[in-house]
């Protein structure tokens, strides 16, 4: 489930960091997740990653970044998460499919509107500020969760009841705005 948590945030950074610690026999990933030792995966999720690294800094790219990767972190959340469970039975993987897939929303779904929220500030340091945070999270993360899993299931928990308690807030915060743009455009 962490991989899942993490491909919400950062889907080429955890594939990397995941994919050099299988290579090199630092971990055992399981199940299907040993796929991501091997050259070409890594490679290409590093090429991803230098991409997307640049593109997050610049707040409209980002935003449009984040919408385009809904569609490709959410699922690839739910493929992780049912790949490490390749060795189980057809319905744990699916549970872990399904559950993989709503824990990447929500991670996901987290980032794209705390960046919303900041992009909406004039000044690019707190966007790029909030990027690398979000890297180093993934990096430390990944490596965290490679080494005590059990320590990243908490942080998992712990994370999703906080995007519980901030969604709200970032929402409510989001249509102030709306509002405040609305009425500089009606005057």
């Amino acid at each position: 489930m962490g991989s899942a948590w993490l491909s919400g945030i950062n889907l080429y950074a955890t594939v990397l960091t995941l994919g050099i610690l299988e290579r090199f026999h630092l971990v055992k990933l399981p199940g299907g997740l040993t796929m991501l030792g091997e050259w070409w995966v890594i490679g290409l999720a590093g090429i991803l990653y230098a991409i997307e690294f640049i593109a997050d800094k610049v707040p409209a790219v980002d935003t449009a970044w984040d919408a385009l990767h809904t569609f490709i972190r959410v699922p690839a959340g739910a493929v992780l998460a049912a790949s490490a469970f390749a060795d189980f039975d057809p319905s744990v993987k699916i549970a872990a499919m399904i559950m993989g897939g709503g824990i990447a929303l929500s991670s996901h779904g987290t980032k794209a509107a705390t960046r919303l929220a900041v992009n909406a500030s004039p000044e690019p340091v707190s966007n790029m500020t909030l990027s690398l945070g979000e890297d180093a999270l993934t990096f430390g993360s990944a490596i965290l969760m490679a080494f005590y899993p059990v320590a990243i299931l908490v942080v998992v928990v712990i994370f999703l009841i906080f995007s519980l308690w901030l969604l709200p807030k970032i929402f409510r915060a989001l249509r102030r705005l709306l509002m405040r743009f609305r009425s500089l455009f009606a005057d």
